[in-house]
């Protein structure tokens, strides 16, 4: 069971950054607006957990101008769609593990 445990990546043991993540592993790139409206966060609550996966190299952003509004838009990097993958095997083990034990 320790084995599957070592697996889990804690970035994503968070409901919003498991949301995050799983909105941009469907979608090539989601802007601001849409991530909010589609997890149902604040502002700040969705800033905090996209800067948290910038800072782990799991998304990239791109700041630009759509007319005269700011548009950030995000799109998950390689080592973050490897990373999440890698997260939900080991939650997959840890569950298909605890079903065969039952």
């Amino acid at each position: 069971m320790k084995a599957y445990l070592e697996n889990i990546n804690k970035a994503f043991e968070s409901k919003a950054r498991l949301g995050i993540m799983s909105v941009l592993m469907v979608e090539d790139r989601v802007d601001f607006s849409t991530l909010k409206d589609t997890l149902q966060l604040t502002d700040g609550n969705l800033a905090s957990h996209l800067r948290a996966l910038e800072e782990a190299e799991y998304l990239q952003v791109e700041k630009q101008f759509v007319g005269r509004k700011p548009n950030t838009t995000y799109q998950a990097t390689e080592t973050g769609r490897k990373a999440f993958n890698s997260h939900l095997d080991a939650l997959e083990q840890l569950i298909l593990n605890n079903r065969k034990d039952s």
